[in-house]
């Protein structure tokens, strides 16, 4: 008689690449197969064959996917959106009338947008405090009255690091929840949760999918209850849930999750120390540069890697960072973060003329290309603008 298997204490990203072992009993494909029903017939007793009733609620490949990114997380349940902004947005809608938000003075545009909205809106009131300052957070927190602290690290896109473990406490200690925007350091680098954090929110569309060919968020808790089932009731109401072949899609993105996150980190961090006191350009703003501010917290919270993000503030002004950020040949134009093509953005260009953005920033997806052809090319576009 053969011995019974030894139980393996496999790795996230061995997890992550067989998208937690979940072969099709039917067929034996390793690949998942999608689920593209809106809806789902009952069974002779008019009950639910699965717990699937209607498209609204997600299906199959959803469930699939967001049973991965909690595993990934290590959260209790995972809920994915058509969108990162319709999951935000979803977290956000929990807020009443006098209730209070804290969130970056620097952090995602849209996301910045719409909680002026519900200010403007809903009576909402919020404080955008200095994430450079470390007591800036516990000054900005108001006992009792504060709902949300909503906190990005590094932040987007001057890469400023939050001490998500100190703000947790911080927003604990004033009676609210901590959600960390975890859009450039994925579950791959960063574990927020274990860190203190209560939600962890993710634009699906960069990292966690990889391919630039999906939009997506999702949000991933320590600890389901009244609140988890509020925003998953939200969630169905609005029909926000993710479609099953864009699910499809992200399962498939994140089995190559960490390896194309290690080598965007090992790329932008040999970009960042080339192009550090190069003659065009006054500062790299990258975490992983020991002269960083944060470098020494960020080596604490991202422990795979510092991600492939950075911004590079260029001499001369606005004009010659929007003559670089057109004159590259394998940098693509375009925005948006986390794919395997490396991408450049005028940043205030993009977010319009109410950005607090410096305006000769320009901001870097590295991707997975030969590092050396991105050194080349910055080169000859920072030439080319001089």
């Amino acid at each position: 008689m053969s011995k019974p298997p030894k139980q393996l204490n496999l790795s996230p990203a061995t997890r992550a690449v067989q998208a937690l072992h979940m072969i099709d009993e039917r067929t034996g494909a390793v690949s998942p197969m999608i689920d593209l029903s809106s809806t789902y017939a009952r069974d002779e007793n008019y009950d639910p064959r699965q717990p699937y009733i209607y498209g609204r609620s997600g299906g199959q490949t959803v469930k699939h996917a967001e049973a991965v990114l909690a595993d990934l997380e290590g959260g209790k349940a995972s809920l994915l959106f058509a969108s990162g902004m319709a999951a935000m947005v979803t977290l956000l809608e929990t807020l009443e009338t006098g209730d209070h938000i804290v969130a970056p003075q620097i952090m995602y545009h849209a996301g910045m947008t719409w909680i002026h909205r519900l200010c403007e809106k809903r009576g909402i009131e919020a404080t955008f405090f200095d994430q450079t300052d470390p007591t800036a957070l516990s000054n900005a927190v108001r006992d009792g009255q504060t709902k949300i602290v909503w906190i990005e690290s590094p932040t987007n896109p001057n890469w400023d690091i939050i001490d998500i473990a100190e703000a947790a406490n911080i927003a604990h200690g004033a009676g609210a929840i901590l959600a960390v925007d975890c859009t450039t350091s994925p579950p791959s680098t960063t574990q927020a949760l274990a860190l203190g954090a209560d939600i962890v929110f993710h634009s699906a569309t960069k990292y966690l999918n990889g391919h630039s060919d999906i939009t997506g968020g999702v949000l991933t808790c320590a600890n389901d209850g009244a609140f988890w089932d509020e925003l998953e009731e939200i969630r169905t109401l609005q029909g926000s849930v993710m479609a099953g072949f864009e699910a499809w899609l992200l399962i498939r993105g994140l089995r190559t999750l960490y390896l194309r996150y290690e080598r965007a980190s090992a790329s932008a961090l040999t970009l960042a120390t080339h192009f550090q006191g190069h003659k065009a350009i006054d500062a790299v703003l990258y975490p992983g540069l020991p002269t960083h501010p944060g470098h020494e917290i960020a080596k604490r919270q991202m422990t795979g890697g510092f991600g492939g993000m950075m911004s590079i503030l260029i001499k001369g002004g606005e004009a010659q960072a929007r003559d670089v950020s057109r004159f590259t040949q394998v940098f693509v134009p375009a925005t948006s973060l986390g794919g395997v093509e490396s991408l450049i953005e005028h940043r205030k260009a993009v977010e319009g003329p109410h950005s607090i953005v410096a305006a000769n920033l320009i901001r870097l997806s590295i991707g997975i290309e030969d590092v050396n052809d991105l050194i080349a090319d910055l080169e000859q576009a920072l030439e080319r603008a001089e």
